[in-house]
């Protein structure tokens, strides 16, 4: 480890998991800590965020859980509040919620459109909202979005609410980014493509293959060039990157994780 992020405060939203293993908000938690930030680690399920703090082998402490439901406005002007008191400073913000729904507009109802763009988007909306004064009052700070690459091309299954959701992360980034690159604040999209995280177990073999993982595992590994799925931890080595003062003349800008998949024509 090089303690890149040594002296850092990060907030982590979504850094529990749906289940065992290495989801994107629970691997960047951890390794975030142990690039030497004090990292407010933020969910709505407290066991989970439990399990994402046993995981990190380090300093008791590195990591403070709290439990948030970031869809709140209040609840997250709260948790801006509790990590300022708590930690002192805000000197990161990674948002890690999301999720998906299958089905275009013809099948999907308006009110599962409606919940994905506030639990993909509009969550990412509010911490920004709540965390970006802070920031400006700093005079420094650097934000990391995940979106999809659902959000840029077509994946392999119709899913058109999380596909606009993640395409609105990308572009709702880079407004921020260059709105307050005078301010010193900087802010960037990380675009996971089809890794195997605990959603593929919990969620997504039921959406697309009747609850066969393994047959979904092979499919999604047949659209990657390089021939394996990489994990949230992959997702997370990126955000370290971003957060990080080695990226600190990137900003308004993307880096795709998704092992080629998406610069593939068929």
């Amino acid at each position: 480890m090089s303690a890149r992020l040594q002296g850092k405060v990060a907030i982590v939203t979504g850094a529990g998991s749906v289940g065992p293993g290495w989801g994107n908000g629970r691997a960047a938690a951890v390794r975030f800590a142990e690039e030497g930030a004090r990292v407010f680690a933020v969910d709505l399920n407290r066991d989970a965020l439990d399990e994402t703090v046993a995981r990190f082998d380090g300093p008791d402490g590195a990591i403070v859980p709290f439990q948030c439901d970031v869809t709140d406005t209040d609840a997250v002007r709260t948790m801006v509040d509790e990590c300022r008191g708590t930690l002192g400073a805000i000197d990161v913000l990674v948002n890690n919620v999301g999720g998906s729904r299958a089905g275009g507009p013809v099948e999907m109802s308006e009110e599962d459109w409606n919940r994905q763009l506030e639990f993909n988007l509009t969550t990412t909306f509010l911490t920004c909202k709540h965390v970006l004064p802070h920031m400006k009052e700093a005079g420094s700070g650097a934000i990391v979005n995940t979106a999809s690459t659902s959000g840029i091309r077509w994946t392999g299954a119709a899913q058109s609410a999380y596909a606009a959701s993640k395409a609105g992360i990308i572009a709702f980034t880079r407004s921020i980014a260059v709105q307050h690159a005078p301010l010193g604040i900087r802010a960037n999209t990380v675009v996971p493509g089809q890794l195997h995280t605990p959603m593929v177990e919990v969620r997504l073999a039921g959406q697309r293959t009747g609850g066969d993982v393994d047959k979904l595992l092979e499919q999604r590994v047949a659209r990657i060039p390089l021939g394996f799925m990489g994990d949230g931890r992959d997702t997370a080595n990126v955000a370290l990157f971003l957060a990080s003062d080695e990226a600190r003349f990137i900003t308004a800008t993307e880096i795709v994780v998704d092992g080629g998949m998406s610069a593939r024509c068929d």
